[in-house]
């Protein structure tokens, strides 16, 4: 007979490798559907999740994607929590700036808004 599988629920190990700050927060997430386990969509926070399984989420206004390393019995440092997951998010690219022209100095002149005034609406008035 082989040992089953260490696994964890997907709730508690969200809090485990601090991702979110309360595992109700963690809860919430996962039973809004929010939350997929190897590209199949959970909405039970007790779903068991193993090693080598991959998570994606939305945390913020980025989605993260990551692979299980690791199980944790407690909630531990943030040090001891960057070690339970491998991160396979893409780098976010960078926005573009609103403003680029008048951007570090300042309020705009009053030819800066005449300029964006006329690219704008077409017009000087």
């Amino acid at each position: 007979m082989s040992d089953p599988k260490p696994s964890v629920r997907i709730d508690k190990w969200l809090w485990h490798a601090r991702f979110f700050k309360t595992r109700g927060l963690a809860t919430k997430l996962v039973s809004g559907g929010h939350v997929r386990v190897n590209s199949q969509k959970i909405a039970k926070a007790a779903h068991p999740i193993t090693p080598g399984d991959a998570l994606t989420f939305p945390q913020g206004n980025r989605i993260r994607v990551v692979r299980i390393v690791a199980l944790a019995q407690r909630r531990g440092p943030a040090s001891e929590a960057q070690t339970l997951y491998e991160d396979l998010t893409p780098p976010a690219e960078k926005a573009a700036p609103s403003a680029p022209k008048t951007e570090g100095k300042g309020r705009p002149t009053k030819k800066d808004r005449r300029d964006m005034r006329l690219s704008r609406d077409g017009t000087l008035e």
